[in-house]
């Protein structure tokens, strides 16, 4: 494998694959996502560039981007609804690799309103649905 500076772009016809699978709505758009770090590893090395849909309501189980409690902007899973310090709805969000990378164990859970976008897929370097 060549290394990421070396990888070919994905081709546009890539992309309206993607956009068929991220079924916009009107609230809803695209959007892309570069991950920094290895705490979802393995499913998300650093470098992979994600296709994410704003407006989409999370589910558990979904790798989302969301606002810490730091106001850090990180890639993690949404595990489970949980309610914040202050009573408003909330998502307990997680790394898959719980030795690195800081989450919802660190700085408790995330209000709903500072998710940012649920993931559908990565488009580089190897497109795969989430």
């Amino acid at each position: 494998m060549h290394p990421p500076w070396r990888r070919r772009p994905p081709s546009w016809a890539s992309w309206a694959s993607w956009a068929s699978w991220a079924r916009l709505g009107s609230a809803r758009r695209l959007g892309l996502a570069r991950v920094r770090g290895a705490s979802m590893a393995p499913t998300l090395l650093p470098g992979d560039l994600l296709v994410v849909v704003h407006g989409r309501p999370p589910v558990a189980g979904d790798v989302v981007v969301g606002e810490l409690a730091d106001g850090t902007v990180a890639v993690k899973r949404a595990v489970e609804r949980r309610t914040t310090a202050s009573g408003a709805a909330g998502w307990w969000l997680l790394s898959d690799d719980p030795a690195v990378g800081v989450d919802s164990r660190h700085r408790g859970p995330v209000p709903e309103e500072r998710v940012r976008a649920v993931v559908v897929g990565r488009l580089w370097p190897r497109p795969r649905r989430l």
